[in-house]
């Protein structure tokens, strides 16, 4: 492995990082909250360290493949690490271990949080926690590769180990370059969140929390101002909004650039987004009818915004609540947790298994079973119109049994690790993994993880980092030949 140009890579992320703590610490002077020294001095310590690093290693040589994977995995625990140091450094959160936590939930999208009072936080470090969701949401490392060339350090590896396999699977790719690519997907994603910000705003939402929901929003990640999240609100305008852009962060945004070239023809051949749309509207309405006529409290439009809200939030992993789903009737409860297993879509800011997985396992299940009946028959399993190859069959298999096989293993971890009751370690560790937030049980909508011990959460930052990688990216480096050659 290039470590040179490793230790380049890295320390410019450490500089990009801290240059991204001026936006927080503008926060911080208006409010006048008194975390403005915080991001300061972690500014300097980042920057101060980042940028010798890079200039001691700059190298004009092309990263590897496996260069590219270290990055990747070791970047997001470095980025983490760094952004913990405004919250111990003020007192927020003196502990390096739930800091570490806090972070790693916001970068990888999942809003797990440790905090018990978050409205007691001052608006710099709240403004500072939501942006590792708008950088996350997207992925730094998209940023990574813009800036790459202008060193003479290729992009490309970097891209292909931050890649999602879904989109490998799918073969979306929207530009030949990838700088341009980053360049496309980074703008729409930014009026996205600016548009919805906007809408919330003009509402009756703050503006400050207008971005910072926006921010937790369109990146899927869930961080919110409030206690007790979107529910604090009790705004039906603010749910809904919420809604829109939840699902529109849960499609690929190949499809928001087709529209935005009005690619008609592209966009109705993508059957993932078919399946997400008929997913979304399916477990809704099924959700709806359980809470409308499960209680006699709920009006028909109060359980269809309920409802709607809190299935499009965990199914795009976002993690966002308005109720305490816990308090619903078991047959709904269930619902949700079905919903936990499925995820968006591929090439979106979602994490979770993702709906082409089962749209290619669905169609390679209906096709071995016609084989059975006519062993003659050739059934190919075509996703957006294209065949998917067997290579592609297997590595939707592999990522689904791996999956599976990870929350089982985890939970049984987690009774160990904090002898918790199965229900709250088997949520824990799907809430993790799967990088939704809130979950069931001791990690509840209405609880935090703050009560977990310090190596439960070291774990369950682990399973953020695995799952938000999609597993292979982290899970490579735990084989013996990745090291060798």
């Amino acid at each position: 492995m290039n470590f040179p140009a490793i230790a380049s890579v890295l320390g410019m992320l450490m500089v990009f990082i801290g240059s991204t703590m001026i936006f927080p610490l503008a926060a911080s002077l208006i409010y006048n909250d008194g975390d403005a020294m915080s991001f300061l001095a972690s500014m300097a310590i980042a920057v101060g360290t980042g940028l010798p690093v890079w200039w001691l290693f700059r190298r004009n040589q092309e990263l590897t493949i496996r260069d590219g994977f270290f990055i990747v995995a070791f970047g997001w625990i470095l980025v983490s690490a760094v952004s913990a140091m405004p919250f111990i450094i003020h007192g927020s959160i003196p502990s390096f271990t739930d800091a570490f936590f806090e972070m790693m939930s916001g970068y990888t999208t999942t809003g797990a949080t440790i905090l018990d009072d978050i409205e007691a936080m001052p608006h710099g470090l709240l403004f500072w926690r939501s942006m590792t969701h708008l950088i996350g949401g997207m992925g730094f490392i998209m940023v990574t590769i813009i800036i790459l060339p202008l060193l003479g350090i290729g992009g490309m590896q970097l891209y292909k180990a931050e890649a999602d396999p879904g989109q490998v699977i799918t073969g979306e790719k929207i530009l030949p370059r990838v700088k341009q690519t980053a360049i496309w997907l980074w703008a729409i994603y930014l009026v996205l969140i600016c548009v919805q910000a906007l809408l919330l705003w003009g509402f009756g939402m703050p503006l400050f929390d207008a971005l910072c929901h926006a921010f937790g929003t369109v990146s899927t990640s869930g961080y919110s101002t409030k206690n007790t999240s979107l529910g604090y609100y009790d705004n039906a305008w603010f749910d809904w909004i919420t809604i829109v852009f939840m699902f529109l962060g849960g499609m690929t945004f190949m499809l928001h650039y087709q529209l935005i070239r009005k690619d008609w023809e592209s966009f109705r051949e993508n059957t993932e987004f078919r399946w997400y749309t008929g997913f979304v509207l399916f477990f809704c309405i099924v959700t709806t009818l359980l809470l409308a006529f499960g209680s006699s409290s709920t009006s028909f439009p109060d359980a269809l915004r309920h409802a709607a809200f809190q299935v499009v939030s965990i199914l795009t992993t976002t993690g966002f609540t308005t109720a305490d789903y816990e308090a619903w009737p078991q047959a709904a409860q269930m619902i949700l947790v079905i919903v936990c297993f499925i995820g968006a879509c591929a090439g979106s800011t979602t994490s979770g298994i993702k709906v082409v997985h089962y749209e290619i396992i669905s169609k390679h299940l209906y096709a071995t079973g016609k084989k059975l009946l006519q062993p003659m028959a050739v059934v190919p399993v075509r996703i957006n119109g294209r065949i998917a190859e067997q290579p592609v069959i297997n590595l939707a298999v592999s990522y689904f049994i791996v999956n599976i096989f990870m929350i089982f293993i985890g939970g049984a971890v987690m009774t160990l690790i904090d002898d918790m009751d199965y229900v709250s370690s088997m949520s824990a560790i799907i809430a993790a993994l799967l990088n939704i937030g809130p979950g069931f049980g001791d990690v509840g909508p209405t609880n935090t993880f703050a009560h977990i011990s310090d190596a439960g959460k070291w774990f369950l930052s682990f399973n953020m980092l695995t799952g938000r990688l999609e597993m292979f990216s982290v899970l490579v480096m735990f084989y013996p030949s990745f090291w060798k050659g």
